[in-house]
């Protein structure tokens, strides 16, 4: 899971998994599969790299 911010500044956890895909608008939108979004404080950049981060260290952990 990936931590962000929503625009009231109260954190959310995230699932990858959950996750149908990501827009700029100019806020940005996060839309899951199950129909929900939420607008988040985060850039598109910033949250591709908080799944980078996140993928990097689950292999780093499975390569051990």
């Amino acid at each position: 899971m990936i931590l962000l911010t929503k625009l009231d500044n109260s954190p959310v956890a995230v699932s990858l998994e959950a996750i149908k895909y990501i827009e700029t608008m100019p806020d940005t939108l996060v839309f899951f599969l199950n129909g929900d979004s939420i607008i988040v404080k985060e850039s598109v950049d910033a949250i591709m790299k908080l799944v980078i981060e996140l993928k990097s260290k689950i292999i780093k952990e499975a390569q051990k």
